[in-house]
């Protein structure tokens, strides 16, 4: 009869011997189809001929319980992971490694955002406290808006700049840290996230392709490339919220997905991570039936770019009538010059009980540009022109013609016959329906709002805060260097996203405040802004306290322009330690202080 098994054995750290190293592992196991027991080895760290245990990657991202449940042999020295999260004594906050002298001002300052926007406090409570997980996380997102550099050279850049994370950060490591990182706990941070929101909040919802060079990904596939390029892509979504200006949610799509396609999802997500009736404003990339319906059914508030070819909005313009110069009936805005109009829409739909659902506030906004119009008939006067020109040329010549999509891409104001045999052209005429449908709906545009009280004037500029998302996406793959996707498994693009998230909070919120307040007329960007800090220097000496350099001249106003105190000692006011001695004798009696009624 075999031994029973202690319940405590996979716990149990032992030595494994392995290439002339000592590794601290454990031997869990798993019962195979048949019953039998197939043994695993997991390495904890290594160990040296003192018995001195030196924590791996896997101590290091364990959360607090699962380091509790290890059972080490009496006879080890522990003292470095004491020193991990949670195990560190109280006592004068020394330096125990080698003496340095690193660069620390702009990553002090990222520090900082970090905690005014709340995002360290979230990943600590995502991550169950292990702080050595969110400092390297940190530093992963520092990295790239700090110096512009792949990953590859995150281990030389720590030799000359103090970074929140302690450990060096490896490519092998940092792929063992970002294949941890599992949905669930992306699905916590964004409830921590949605718990920071406010009812009725702004938030734009859009995307942006990823090109990418390889195709291990599933999500990588043919689509319309919004860069350019000939390269297969990812699709990623962000809602941004344009009250606190950062993005709060984000997921990663296939790339030939259309926007109209991913709405269901994205809503579907808001409402598992508890997120309140935020606005939702989406462009006409969302727009369709189905979604409006979605939203109704829902009752989520949203302002939604519309076609003015939609029934819905010609029906609209169509009522206007004939008119030279301006519709009637339109108010005009004098500061935007913009006519306007709104129309209040009666709408039901039918809920999966059988029950009827009207639409709340549901109305549709026309707006009419007389510039726009003239620049947009100019257009196609010219369009009409080439592309007629270039059809007799090809008549003439008795050239063949291209494919039917070419054809409809290159010449789609034009009917084409031609010999199906030899594809040569035999006759071209306008397509004047088409034509006046484009010149009817020339210099007018439309949105619709659902479920908010807001004029029509009041939903055009609050659509038009949507650029502010815009140039998210252009830093995202300009400053943070996230154009393109550079991980290989699906385990590791989990977690590189969730880095890219929390890198792009802190930067949309330090992009926030160099816009909004002088810092704008003093440094052309946030680069040069975070340029000016990085002088300020953190002095290390092994069995010391830190020492950091003193802040001077403009870094003393971005301090100021962010709300952030100057650390201890480093600021040039002084505060004299002389010890004033007291004037002996009674104090002076004060008189009483009589009132009057």
């Amino acid at each position: 009869m075999a031994r029973p098994t202690r319940e405590d054995s996979i716990y149990r750290i032992s030595i494994h011997m392995n290439g002339g190293y000592m590794y601290a592992s454990t031997h869990p196991y798993t019962l195979t189809a048949d019953g039998k027991r197939k043994y695993s080895i997991l390495h904890w760290g290594t160990v040296d001929k003192n018995l001195k245990f030196l924590p791996g990657p896997r101590y290091i991202y364990a959360c607090l319980e699962e380091r509790s449940k290890l059972i080490f042999p009496e006879d080890w020295d522990m003292s470095l992971a004491d020193k991990l999260s949670g195990k560190r004594s109280q006592g004068r906050p020394s330096y125990d490694g080698d003496d340095l002298n690193r660069f620390y001002g702009d990553v002090w300052l990222l520090e900082q955002v970090a905690h005014k926007t709340g995002i360290r406090q979230d990943l600590l409570s995502v991550f169950e406290g292990n702080t050595e997980m969110v400092n390297d996380i940190l530093t992963l997102a520092f990295f790239p808006y700090l110096t512009g550099y792949t990953y590859n050279r995150l281990a030389r850049w720590q030799r000359i700049a103090r970074t929140p994370s302690r450990e060096e950060l490896t490519p092998t490591m940092i792929t063992r840290l970002t294949q941890s990182i599992t949905e669930s706990e992306r699905l916590e941070l964004f409830r921590l996230r949605a718990g920071r929101l406010e009812k009725g909040e702004l938030c734009a919802v859009d995307s942006t392709s990823r090109s990418a060079y390889g195709d291990t990904l599933a999500d990588i596939k043919w689509g319309r490339n919004k860069d350019g390029l000939p390269l297969e892509q990812t699709l990623e979504v962000v809602v941004y919220s344009l009250d606190s200006h950062m993005p709060i949610y984000y997921r990663t799509f296939p790339g030939n997905i259309p926007d109209s396609r991913s709405v269901e999802t994205i809503l579907t997500d808001l409402n598992h991570a508890g997120f309140p009736k935020v606005i939702l404003v989406t462009d006409r990339g969302y727009e369709s039936l189905a979604n409006l319906e979605r939203y109704i059914l829902r009752k989520q508030p949203m302002i939604m770019c519309v076609k003015v070819r939609q029934s819905l909005v010609m029906e609209k313009i169509l009522e206007l009538g004939a008119f030279a110069g301006r519709p009637e009936g339109m108010r005009i805005d004098a500061e935007t010059r913009i006519y306007h109009k709104q129309y209040d829409m009666a709408y039901e739909v039918t809920g999966k009980g059988g029950a009827t659902i009207k639409a709340d506030r549901l109305k549709l906004n026309l707006y009419f540009d007389a510039v726009r119009r003239g620049e947009e008939l100019t257009t196609l006067d010219i369009a009409i022109a080439s592309q007629r020109a270039a059809l007799q040329a090809i008549k003439d010549a008795g050239e063949p013609l291209d494919d039917d999509v070419t054809i409809k891409k290159n010449y789609n104001w034009f009917n084409i016959e031609y010999k199906a045999s030899d594809r040569t052209l035999i006759a071209f005429t306008i397509n004047e329906k088409k034509v006046d449908t484009a010149k009817r709906a020339s210099g007018f545009f439309a949105n619709m709002t659902l479920g908010i009280d807001m004029g029509s004037m009041e939903a055009l500029e609050a659509y038009g805060l949507r650029d502010e998302q815009e140039k998210y996406f252009q830093q995202m793959k300009g400053q943070m260097g996230f154009d393109k996707p550079r991980c290989w498994s699906e385990e590791g693009k989990t977690g590189r996203l969730l880095v890219l998230f929390t890198a792009l909070i802190i930067s949309s919120y330090v992009r926030h405040i160099w816009k909004t307040t002088n810092l704008k007329d003093k440094f052309s960007s946030t680069h040069e802004m975070l340029d000016e800090m990085r002088s300020i220097r953190c002095i290390e000496h092994k069995g010391k306290a830190r020492f950091i350099t003193p802040f001077v001249g403009s870094q003393l106003e971005i301090c100021k322009a962010f709300g952030f105190d100057v650390p201890q000692g480093c600021a040039p006011v002084y505060h004299s330690k002389k010890k004033v001695e007291k004037k002996r004798g009674r104090p002076k009696k004060q008189h009483p202080i009589k009132l009057e009624s």
